[in-house]
């Protein structure tokens, strides 16, 4: 199911890692949660990005994920393998695993720690988008990268052979109306940033890789399908419930926690997040649990 501009869109959750009580990768628990996101109509999924905590998992943990998450999937959905990397060269080893395994996309953020040049970071795509035979999302993060891929940035690797998308998850929408400006015609522009699922739909982008979407995808696949009818009002009603609970997945130190705590919460358990990400306080996790009864979620 190769993905292309025009069909990358709609609700891609990005989806936590499940952890054993031992620390290990727990198969299980990953399969279960694909069923349940499946079940309700999410239209991809992303494995190993920031949800999935990927720079804390080693190397053959991304791998085994993936390959997970292929077999569980088994063609119903894309499966886009984030495969982020510093070096080009782990880039590209763990791109050609995705492409081996059978992964329909990657994604990935641009380099971190170093601080690059913008041309640094154009060649970067390139090399990957010219080593690797599958089409490339770009994953703009400045907050945790340090990198901000600008509008005239974004326009130059959208030329790239083999770049379909853009996941923005700088939060300055006047920036992701630029973009959209400069190259909406080109590549798909998705949001990053769950509360931002309406407004972006509203500008022209085509969905959200989502956080939320772990835990209330059937609630974020309502907001989309309403849009997508041209039921604006009543998109926009769905969204503004759900609010609540999206303010969660914006939550720093991490929104990997609150993901995790909420699954557990509504039955999915995935275990905890791997250190050094802390875990809820006591107070957080009753104010979290408060939003799940609010959206429906728990009795």
């Amino acid at each position: 199911m190769r993905v292309s501009s025009q069909t990358l869109e709609g609700i891609i959750p990005a989806l936590v890692t499940p952890f054993t009580s031992n620390d290990e990768v727990d198969q299980v628990a990953l399969r279960r949660l694909i069923q349940y996101v499946l079940e309700n109509g999410v239209h991809g999924i992303m494995t190993t990005g920031g949800n999935g905590e990927f720079p804390h998992l080693l190397r053959e943990e991304r791998m085994k994920v993936l390959e997970v998450s292929v077999d569980e999937v088994n063609g119903r959905v894309p499966v886009i393998a984030c495969t982020s990397a510093c070096s080009v060269k782990e880039a590209v080893l763990l791109g050609k695993h995705a492409k081996d395994t059978g992964a329909d996309a990657l994604i990935l953020v641009p380099p971190y720690y170093y601080k690059l040049p913008e041309e640094s970071l154009f060649d970067f795509y390139k090399h990957i988008a010219e080593a690797v035979d599958l089409p490339i999302v770009v994953y703009n993060n400045p907050s945790y990268t340090g990198h901000n891929i600008s509008p005239g940035l974004m326009e130059r690797i959208a030329k790239i052979p083999g770049i379909v998308g853009l996941k923005q998850s700088n939060p300055d929408l006047s920036q992701t109306l630029e973009i959209l400006r400069l190259v909406g015609d080109r590549i798909s522009v998705l949001t990053g940033i769950d509360s931002q699922l309406f407004p972006v739909l509203s500008i022209g982008g085509r969905g959200v890789f989502s956080t939320a979407a772990c835990v209330m995808p059937r609630h974020m696949v309502e907001v989309y399908e309403a849009f997508r009818k041209g039921e604006f009002e009543k998109a926009f009603r769905l969204h503004m419930r759900i609010q609540v609970l999206n303010r969660f997945f914006e939550y720093e130190p991490g929104y990997v926690a609150p993901c995790k705590e909420a699954l557990a919460m509504i039955g999915i358990p995935c275990g905890s997040v791997r250190a050094p990400l802390p875990p809820l306080k006591e107070k957080e996790r009753a104010e979290l649990r408060e939003a799940l009864k609010y959206v429906g979620l728990l009795g």
